[in-house]
């Protein structure tokens, strides 16, 4: 079968005699229908292999990429019954191991040995792939199926608002308006937060407002520093929620927040950030991570799209098929110019 397989820092290849899988006992076999590239596959690619919980750098072996995927189910394993050939799923990418102190703790998100669809075990950029049946998600009739892969960066949305114990009315503002950034932006509107979004770019900050974002600073224009105290009653926002992953926003953000405030560190950073620590310990701040997801993170997000309170077809900038997947995905992608949020792939195109 056709897939596009990580072989290495800046190594990805379209290979056309991968061996095509076959389900185990629980599993299901999907043929894949769209998958979504994220800023994360590009990451491992220029800067992989990334250390991701539930393998080693050292001991990586080439995977099938794209962990944002559904598709249809071709076949069940040994034992399932809940699914049946035909049926529309979401991939829920994240799988923990059940046996650790986290996984007994009901902590899943943080399971010391996690396995990621499309990171350290195959993915979705191919026609075909197989994981557990009770880790994907059945795709309501009328969320089509190239919508339904931003499933997962909501789910991540979903899990960084757990993160933050966002109450009604409080003042949010999330930095860095990409994909994440912008279901953020919706996933907290819809906890009944009032949200600021800052960014850089026009076209982030346009979608932004579009969105639903209460206000919009342009931090290429003005230092938001100088505007939050006005936009937030004086004290500063109650949340930082930092979604872009640059080095220099995690300081930022503990800048922004109001003392006793919280930040939220939602980015993968490929630069390591330097921080002054009193800004924390002086004003009680509160930093946390907010990494992964779990089963309920993925239901909620699949409820939020299904509602229309989180809208996910303005982020899909473009398409294109597995063939062509390195030229109109990966590179574009990687384009400083990019000029889009999430490009879809078709596996079957």
């Amino acid at each position: 079968m056709k897939a596009l397989v990580f072989h290495g820092n800046k190594d990805i290849r379209l290979e056309t005699n991968w061996p095509e899988p076959q389900p185990k006992p629980g599993e299901v076999k999907l043929r894949m229908a769209f998958t979504s590239i994220c800023a994360t596959d590009i990451e491992q690619w220029q800067h992989g292999p990334l250390a991701i919980p539930g393998k080693d750098v050292d001991q990586f072996d080439p995977v099938i990429l794209g962990h944002e995927a559904t598709g249809h189910v071709a076949e069940v394993g040994q034992g399932v019954t809940e699914f049946k050939p035909g049926d529309r799923v979401a991939v829920m990418n994240v799988l923990s191991c059940e046996q650790c102190y986290w996984c007994h703790k009901g902590e899943r998100s943080a399971c010391a040995n996690q396995l990621t669809f499309g990171l350290t075990a195959n993915g979705g950029l191919a026609e075909y792939a197989t994981w557990p049946a009770h880790h994907v998600l059945a795709i309501p009739d009328h969320v089509p199926d190239e919508e339904a892969p931003l499933n997962e960066p909501t789910s991540v949305a979903v899990h960084g608002a757990r993160r933050s114990n966002v109450r009604v009315d409080d003042n949010v503002v999330v930095l860095g308006c990409g994909t994440v950034g912008l279901l953020t932006v919706q996933v907290m509107k819809a906890a009944g937060a009032r949200v600021i979004a800052v960014d850089r770019r026009q076209q982030s900050l346009d979608m932004a407002r579009q969105l639903g974002a209460d206000d919009t600073i342009d931090a290429s224009k003005v230092d938001p520093a100088d505007v939050l105290p006005d936009l937030t009653r004086g004290i500063g926002p109650d949340i930082v929620m930092e979604t872009s992953g640059a080095a220099p926003t995690p300081n930022f953000a503990i800048q922004w927040v109001r003392r006793r405030g919280r930040v939220v560190l939602v980015g993968i950073y490929s630069a390591k950030p330097e921080t002054n620590f009193n800004n924390i310990v002086m004003g009680e701040r509160e930093v946390v991570g907010s990494v992964s997801e779990t089963p309920e993170d993925y239901r909620t997000a699949m409820d939020l799209i299904a509602a229309g309170k989180v809208k996910v077809k303005p982020l899909i900038s473009a398409k294109t098929t597995l063939d062509r997947v390195i030229p109109e995905g990966f590179e574009r992608m990687l384009s400083p110019q990019k000029d889009v949020f999430r490009i879809v792939v078709s596996s079957q195109g």
